[in-house]
Order: C-alpha cells, then structure tokens, then sequence
C-alpha cells in the first residue's frame, strides 16, 4: 500500500523542526528532500542531523585520516545516507535550490578529506548503502554500486568464477565510486590497466538531478568520469565493469632485505627489471624503516611480488632476469586470485575470505600521502640520499609501483588519467603517526614537505606529476569555495597533464555553475 505523500510529509517536517530550527539553509533543504524523492523508498530513514544519536558514529564512520576527525574539523549540517536513487535526485536538486554544498562519500578515502570536508554550509552525500554488485559471468561484465568496496568486489566475483577478476586497489575498504573515477591503481595494471581501462557503461546524477549512461551522457562525459574524478561532473551511482580473464592458481611472495642485507642495490636494480618483465608479473618495493637485529634504526625493503601464474613459471624466470632477489620457492606462496587479493592487503596467508566484506570502523591513525612519478633509474648515491631522509622522519613508507606492460600501451589521451608511457615506476608516499595535537600534525607535513623537496632530482618535472588519487593539497588548492581556472590549471596539469583542458569543456557543459565542487575540482570556463 502506498503511503500518502501527505502524510510522510507531517511526520518529517514534526521529526525536522529541531534539527533545523537555528539553520534556515538545512531546514529548506530538509522539507524539500521528500518532495522530490519517490514516497515509496522514505528519504527520511536516510538522514542524520546533529541531534541525531547516530550522527557521529555516522560522520566517523567513513572516514580514514584522523587528521579530518578533529574537534575543530567542519561538520556536515547533515548526512544523507542514501539508499535509493531517487535519494541521490533528491540531495542533488534541493542542495543547489537550496544554497547548500554537497561532498560525495562513497569509501571515504580521499586523503585529503574532500569527501566529507567543506569549508562552507555543507551536507554528506553518503553512498555508502548503495552497494549492490550484480555479476554477469556470460558476458563477463558487472554492474556495481558506487558505495560498494572493492574487497565487495573481489568477494562477489570469485563466488561466481574461479577464473575472473578485476584489475583495482589492494586496500580493500575502498569505495569503487572515488577509486574507479580517480583512475585505480592495481597490481594486475601491468597486465590489463587501470580500473578505468576496463569500464563499459556508468550510471551517473547530473546536476539536474537527471539519471544519465554512456549513451545519453555522451561519450565526451563517459571519457570524463573515468579519471577525472567523478565528484567535478555528478554523482556516480554505477559502473558497469569487464571482468578480466585470471588463472585458477596466482603466485606472490613478500622478500624483505635490509641495507645490511644489500637493499639499495637490489632496489637500483629493481628500476632496470621490474618495468620490462613479461606482463604478468608485478613486482612493489616498498621501503620503510625499521629495527634491524641490533635494534638500529634502517631501511627495508619489501619487494611484494604477483604473477598470473604457477611457481615452476615464476622461478625460472626471475632467476633469469632478477637474481639480485635471491627469489626461493619458501618465499612463493601459490593460491586462487581472490585469496591473493586478501594477500595484497596485508593480512596472514590462510586468513578467511570474509575478511573481503569488512566494512570499516573509523579512523586509527593520521597521515599525509603525496605521490611522484619516475622516468629515468634514481643512481646508487640518489638511493643512499633517500635512505637518509627515511632514516630521519621514521614513521614513513614508500611504495614504488613498476610501469610497462599494458601501462605503456594505452595512449595518454585515452582517459583523464595520463601517466603511461615513459614512466618506469610511481611512487606513493605515506607518513603517519598516532599522537594528537596540532604541532605534532605540523611537524609531520613539514617532514612530507621535506621528503618531497629531497626526491626534486629524481621525478618528473614540468610540470612535476601527480595522482588524483593520492590527493595532495599541497601541489595546488582552490581554498575560496570558488575554482579558480588558474589555479586549478596548476594542480589540473599535475593530475592530467593535456587533458585538463578538455576536462574544463566537459565540465562546462556538464555543469557550468559549478554546482558540483571541491578544493580541487575541475573548474567550467
């Protein structure tokens, strides 16, 4: 039986009136969401206020750097945790009738916090409910949800075929909304790409509130959302994704080597091998620092490895091409793809698949990521250089992420997403501590800083390349709630290089009041 628009009506606006009665903004903005929602799916279980029990654990949540969980961090006048399309309609139309600003949460793991920070009267758009993943072995396609989690996906796929996957992150909690629109990063993108690369349709609000696919968004927007971040042009609510062919059994290894144990040179080495092996293998180093069997501070490095393949292959192979490894086969650990994604996001071999559903319980530690791309091999004395910086912040790690393969295929211009070839490998770097307090967060971006000024010799220039993904505030921010085309061109060509400029035109079309807008956005002309 359908309940009277009517009624839904009095009950909301009686359930509103204290919520909203100090902020005219919010209060217009809540008596219209039910308006122009569908009265059959209630909009009213999906939001929280601040006089609601459940804001807060809401608000946290959904969050991932504690550096946004603050006392003095801007709240939400509201969160919208949507779980019907005609809800996503709804907090699009009656926030811009409104005068409100909008952040868009699906994982929550902006880096940054943009996706649920505003400087300005701001509501949550949290997509978190909408996760429905729908597989279809047949034709070897997916449709998935924006709010639901990659470890979701993982878990979803191996159900239904032991000789499928997909090609994104290894940090299973995040959101495919923000990963696949950013670009996602993977271990299998030497062999098959990006997330991006293998995306066929999407389902996205435009900032009239209109449900839009490829075909009525048109091939320019599809081109746009697919890297260029989702949150400039409208709120994504699916992807329609291509599985991708995997074996029934994938190998890995995790070898650790100190300095005492010979790291730097068989990291120099590393930047020679690892970008030309054969497309199924992904070899991460990841430097940090740790105690060595004296209890002296050093650096180690993992060389984390993946092939889409058997031992008997893999060893051979690396004995061949990589013998600065040492690789044995104690070190090779043979499972299905999905188990190697539990793998990947550091858990004990052996650990249960369930593990794939977790959903996150807010915020543990604070952090600042930057990230830089490598063209040319850093020398044995720019290694050692690094080392020393390492060696002096302590709590920091390093992920360099070897190019080639199928990276160095797809042209620049395919998607927003332009660093392909020419980069040997990427890097992501990741400093984080526990204790609070204002000076102790300062210390540690001005060492983030110092890092990233230390590595200048050793990374691209002109401009100097970034990845969305790894948001960083510091290579350019529009901080005025007004996106400033020159400044937005200097962040915008560090994220996309030459294809900011047709980003600016699909944003004009798409949204030429800039509705939909962050501290770096896209901005129209």
């Amino acid at each position: 039986m359908k309940v009277p628009l009517l009624a839904i009506l009095c009950v909301f606006s009686l359930s509103i009136s204290r919520a909203a009665s100090d902020n005219p903004f919010l209060n217009d903005f809540l008596q219209c969401l039910p308006q122009k929602s569908e009265p059959t799916y209630p909009i009213s279980d999906a939001i929280y206020t601040k006089e609601n029990s459940s804001f807060q654990s809401v608000l946290l949540g959904y969050i991932r750097n504690r550096r946004y969980s603050t006392p003095t961090t801007p709240k939400p006048l509201a969160i919208v945790a949507v779980k019907h399309e005609s809800h996503v309609i709804a907090t699009v139309i009656c926030a811009k009738q409104h005068g409100l600003q909008i952040r868009i949460r699906s994982g929550g793991h902006d880096y940054e916090g943009l996706s649920y920070v505003s400087h300005v009267p701001f509501v949550i758009l949290d997509m978190f409910n909408m996760r429905s993943i729908e597989i279809n072995v047949t034709d070897e396609s997916a449709w998935v949800q924006a709010g639901a989690t990659i470890g979701e996906l993982y878990y979803e796929i191996a159900n239904k075929s032991k000789v499928h996957g997909f090609p994104a992150g290894a940090c299973l909690s995040l959101g495919t909304g923000g990963h696949f629109s950013g670009g996602g990063y993977g271990y299998m993108m030497r062999k098959y790409g990006l997330s991006v690369d293998n995306i066929e349709d999407a389902k996205v609000v435009d900032v009239d509130g209109i449900i839009l696919d490829r075909k009525s968004m048109g091939e320019d927007s599809f081109w746009a959302i697919r890297g260029g971040g989702g949150a400039s042009f409208g709120v994504i609510l699916s992807w329609k994704i291509k599985l991708v062919a995997v074996p029934a059994k994938v190998t890995v290894f995790n070898v650790k080597r100190t300095l005492e144990q010979g790291a730097t040179y068989i990291i120099y080495m590393w930047q020679f091998v690892a970008p030309k092996l054969p497309q199924d293998i992904f070899i991460r180093a990841m430097p940090q620092v740790k105690n060595n069997t004296e209890g002296n501070k050093t650096v180690e490095v993992s060389f984390i490895g993946h092939f889409l393949g058997q031992s008997d292959k893999l060893l051979p192979l690396m004995n061949e091409s990589f013998p600065e490894l040492g690789l044995q086969q104690r070190d090779c650990f043979e499972m299905s793809w999905v188990e190697s994604t539990v793998f990947w996001a550091d858990y004990p071999v052996g650990t249960p698949l369930k593990v794939l559903l977790d959903r996150p319980k807010g915020p543990t530690m604070f952090f600042k990521v930057k990230s830089d791309y490598v063209k040319e091999p850093i020398s044995k004395q720019g290694i050692e250089s690094i080392w020393q910086i390492l060696l002096g912040i302590e709590k920091v790690w390093m992920q360099w992420n070897p190019y080639g393969g199928r990276m160095s295929e797809i042209p620049e211009s395919e998607t927003p997403f332009p660093h392909r070839a020419g980069n040997i490998f990427a890097i992501q770097y990741w400093l984080f501590w526990v204790e609070q307090g204002a000076d102790t967060t300062n210390k540690y971006i001005d060492l983030s800083r110092k890092l990233y000024q230390g590595m200048t010799p050793f990374v691209s220039k002109s401009p100097r390349e970034a990845f969305q993904n790894y948001r960083d505030l510091d290579i350019g921010a529009n901080l005025d709630n007004q996106t400033g085309f020159e400044t937005a061109k200097v962040y915008g060509s560090k994220y996309f290089k030459g294809n900011f400029n047709k980003l600016v035109l699909v944003k004009t079309v798409m949204d030429r009041q800039n509705f939909f807008r962050h501290e770096q956005s896209i901005p129209p002309l």
